[in-house]
């Protein structure tokens, strides 16, 4: 079974998809085998990979509800090794349909059993939100990177995403873990900036993780071509930023296995 990693936070706009598509991006850069559950009822991650949702497609609501195999859904992308099961706006009733369902918080879980046997990591780009459907995620996943914007309001988000975390934890999912909180849209001429980085690695220590995402326009800019920002622009700040961020993830993948 691949390692399954949540990219999770309760706010929005705070760059989990941008980290989910790059980070994704450049594992398979270095010969990893990703797959990319595009979880967001806006879709994103599948916009920025350049996947037109305008075409009837399998998706991973299909795959939620059990209609469709986790095969059947998968979207191979530009990216040698980076494949993606993209959204679809249906995800935004999900919940209510999947109140019925007998185990309602493993169906992620089992469809990655059955059909994502064959990659080394599964990344899955949750909605800003705590519903059944980032439940879902989270209880299908062996680890949750926490995308963190460097403002005071992103705070007060963390602390609940983490009572969660613990929450699922106890109930659902004895193997999930923190890997880490990444610091996004990092401005290091704001003060304000600066007072967030203190309390975050006050509070989350080693778990915060050295590399920060600086605020950088080509990062903004790169979806609406369909790119993540490595394609898009390899030799600018959020690229390197991004390609760092993954060497500090896979290290820490790597030292988890050894324990």
């Amino acid at each position: 079974m691949p390692r399954i990693i949540s990219i999770a936070n309760r706010k929005g706009g705070v760059g989990k998809t941008t980290t989910t598509v790059n980070v994704a991006t450049a594992m398979a850069a270095v010969g990893k085998k990703v797959l990319v559950i595009d979880l967001d009822p806006q879709g994103n991650a599948s916009t920025s990979m350049g996947i037109d949702k305008r075409g009837r497609m399998a998706s991973s609501y299909d795959v939620l509800l059990g209609d469709k195999t986790l095969a059947e859904a998968i979207v191979w992308t530009e990216v040698p090794n980076f494949s993606i099961v993209p959204s679809s706006p249906d995800l935004a009733g999900a919940e209510i349909e999947l109140v019925d369902i007998e185990n309602r918080e493993y169906a992620l879980r089992k469809a990655l059993e059955k059909g994502a046997v064959n990659y080394d990591y599964v990344l899955i780009d949750c909605p800003p939100s705590l519903n059944l459907i980032t439940v879902n995620a989270l209880v299908a996943s062996d680890a949750v990177v926490v995308p963190l914007q460097c403002e005071f309001l992103a705070l007060e988000g963390i602390t609940d995403l983490i009572r969660n975390i613990t929450q699922i934890k106890k109930r659902f999912n004895p193997k999930l873990e923190l890997q880490g909180v990444v610091l996004t849209m990092y401005d290091k001429r704001n003060n304000l900036t600066q007072m967030v980085e203190d309390d975050v690695r006050s509070f989350f220590g080693k778990k915060v993780y050295d590399t920060v995402i600086p605020r950088n326009v080509r990062v903004s800019e790169a979806p609406s071509h369909g790119k993540p920002v490595i394609l898009y622009d390899f030799n600018c700040n959020g690229s390197q930023a991004y390609i760092n961020l993954t060497g500090e993830l896979l290290k820490r993948e790597k030292d988890l296995l050894a324990c």
